[in-house]
């Protein structure tokens, strides 16, 4: 279905491509490179929520890339994994992705899913959506099984699971919503981008 006006999306995650793609959405891509790290230093120091954490890095990405398109509509989106308190970043090697997901075994944690979209001379819209899901006790055999099948794959999410594939042998029971979970709110972010004239009504 053809867009209305430009739409880029400015994530490398090829979970949000593949969510957007499928919708019918035509869209370009273009990776922000914002120093994500500092973001959340900042975050850390001066006690920001979860959740203005995700909606910052959102913002982020999309304000510097629309530095360089001025003219489109950008979509920025990120999201944060909170368990106890404490938050977890996309894994940087296979054995810290099996160290995180022991971590997570039989407990529940929350994924916050934030989203930003930037128009030319239009008032920033926002919106943050949570998922809780609780993974079962699943036996050290089961994981390193899950390790070795996955391989570098597993630092690719910040759970080091993905739900639409092997992930989802992990959980127990999952309380949210599907679209949200792989990191882009499909329903909220379609009817964001008719309200601009993106799409068609």
């Amino acid at each position: 279905m053809k867009t209305l006006k430009p739409i880029i999306l400015a994530s490398a995650s090829q979970s949000r491509r593949s969510l957007l793609s499928a919708s019918g959405v035509e869209f370009d891509v273009v990776v922000s490179n914002v120093d994500e790290d500092e973001i959340k230093n900042i975050a850390k120091q001066d006690g920001w929520t979860v959740s203005k954490t995700a909606l910052a890095l959102a913002a982020a990405k999309a304000e510097a890339v629309q530095t360089m398109h001025p003219e489109a509509i950008i979509i920025g989106a990120d999201q944060m994994l909170e368990l106890e308190g404490n938050w977890f970043d996309k894994p940087s090697s296979v054995e810290v992705a099996k160290k995180q997901l022991e971590a997570l075994r039989g407990k529940t944690h929350r994924l916050l899913s934030g989203l930003v979209l930037l128009a030319p001379e239009k008032e920033r819209w926002t919106h943050i959506e949570s998922a809780d899901l609780t993974m079962r006790n699943f036996s050290d055999t089961f994981l390193d099984s899950y390790i070795q099948t996955l391989g570098e794959e597993a630092c690719k999410s910040v759970g080091g699971y993905f739900l639409e594939g092997l992930g989802v042998q992990m959980f127990d029971q999952v309380r949210g919503d599907y679209f949200t979970i792989l990191g882009l709110p499909m329903a909220p972010l379609l009817n964001a981008l008719r309200l601009e004239g993106a799409l068609l009504l």
